[in-house]
C-alpha cells in the first residue's frame, strides 16, 4: 500500500475537500484522513497513480504539495537536517558577507554550489576567504539581527524527540552557528565546518576536514550505527546539493524549498509548505503535535 499526502502552508491553509476527495475517487483511495483542517490530508492507494507527476505539477499552481510513499515504515525513529534554507532562512555566510561588503558576490557562489554548479569545498574556501579581515564580533549581531527559523522546525523537533526520536544538525555552515541553532531547536548534536578566528578576526580559513556531501553521509552512516538503527529509520532534509547523498540514503529524503538539480533526483519535495510538512509525511496530525511556545 501507499499513502497519498496532500499539504500546505499552515499560514495560508487552502487545501480544500473537493481537491482530496477528487484524487481520491480518481485514484480509487481509501477514505480520507484529515490531518491539519485546510493543510494537510492523506488517503492509501494500493499502487503509485501513472499520473502522479502531472498532477504534482498542476496542483503546485495552487500552492500545495503531493506526495506519494509507502504506507509501511513512515514514522521514524531519527532526523538529520540540513541548517542553512532548511532550519533557518538564510545562508549564514551570505549574511557574514553583507556585513563585509561582499555580500551580492558571495550568494552567487552560494547559490550555484548548493545547484550543484561548483565543487562544494573549493566555493566554501572561496566564499570564506572574502570574509578574512572581518571583527568576530558579527557573528553575534548576524545570529540576532539576521537569523530567523524556519516555521515548524521547533514543533519538528519537539514532536520527533517526545516521540522517541533522536535529531542530528549536519551543515556546511560554521560550528558558530549550528551549535547555536542546535541548542535552540533541541538537537542531541551538531556537525559543521569550523571558521577560523585568531584575534578576535575571521582570517578567511576554514578548519579540516571540510563537512560537504561525504561528510553528511557519513553522519548518517555513523550516527545510526552508534543508535543500532538503520538508515531507513531516518528522515533527512536539506534544500542544496551537498545534501543529495543523505536525502537519496535516508528512509525518507525530503526536499524542502530545494534548488532544482535537486527536486530532480529527490522524490519527496516540499515547495510550498513549512518544516511541519516533515510531520504530516510521517503520519502525524496536528493533535499529535508537541506545542512550543
Amino acid at each position: 500500500m501507499f499513502t497519498v499526502i496532500l499539504m500546505t502552508a499552515p499560514a495560508t491553509p487552502v487545501l480544500e475537500e473537493a481537491l482530496v476527495m477528487s484524487l481520491r475517487n480518481a485514484w480509487g483511495g481509501s477514505e480520507p484522513r484529515w490531518l491539519m483542517q485546510g493543510v494537510a490530508a492523506e488517503f492509501e492507494v494500493g499502487e503509485t497513480p501513472s499520473n502522479v507527476d502531472q498532477v504534482r505539477a498542476d496542483i503546485s499552481d495552487m500552492e500545495i504539495d503531493l506526495v506519494v510513499l509507502p504506507s509501511a515504515g513512515r514514522r521514524k525513529k531519527m532526523l538529520l537536517a540540513d541548517m542553512d534554507s532548511t532550519m533557518i532562512q538564510q545562508e549564514c555566510i551570505d549574511e557574514l558577507a553583507g556585513e563585509a561588503g561582499v555580500g551580492a558576490r558571495v550568494a552567487e557562489i552560494t547559490a550555484r554550489a548548493m545547484n550543484g554548479e561548483l565543487d562544494f569545498e573549493a566555493a566554501l574556501r572561496e566564499r570564506v576567504g572574502l570574509l578574512k579581515g572581518l571583527n568576530s564580533a558579527v557573528i553575534e549581531s548576524v545570529l540576532k539581527r539576521r537569523i530567523t527559523l524556519m516555521p515548524g522546525g521547533q514543533e519538528l523537533l519537539a514532536t520527533m524527540k517526545a516521540n522517541g526520536g533522536y535529531a542530528a544538525l549536519v551543515s556546511g555552515g560554521f560550528t558558530v552557528f549550528t551549535s547555536r541553532i542546535a541548542e535552540r531547536l533541541g538537537f542531541d548534536e551538531h556537525r559543521s565546518n569550523t571558521l577560523v578566528i585568531t584575534n578576535d578576526t575571521i582570517t578567511g580559513e576554514v578548519g579540516d576536514p571540510i563537512v560537504g556531501r561525504e561528510a553528511k553521509v557519513q553522519a548518517l552512516a555513523e550516527i545510526t550505527q552508534t543508535l543500532g538503527i538503520s538508515e531507513a529509520d531516518v528522515i533527512a532534509v536539506g534544500d542544496g546539493a551537498n545534501d543529495l547523498g543523505m536525502l537519496t540514503r535516508a528512509g525518507i529524503g525530503v526536499a524542502l524549498h530545494a534548488k532544482p538539480t535537486v527536486q530532480e533526483q529527490v522524490d519527496v519535495r516540499v515547495n510550498h509548505g513549512d518544516l511541519t510538512a516533515l510531520l504530516f509525511v510521517q503520519g502525524y496530525s496536528a493533535d499529535d503535535f508537541v506545542k512550543v511556545d
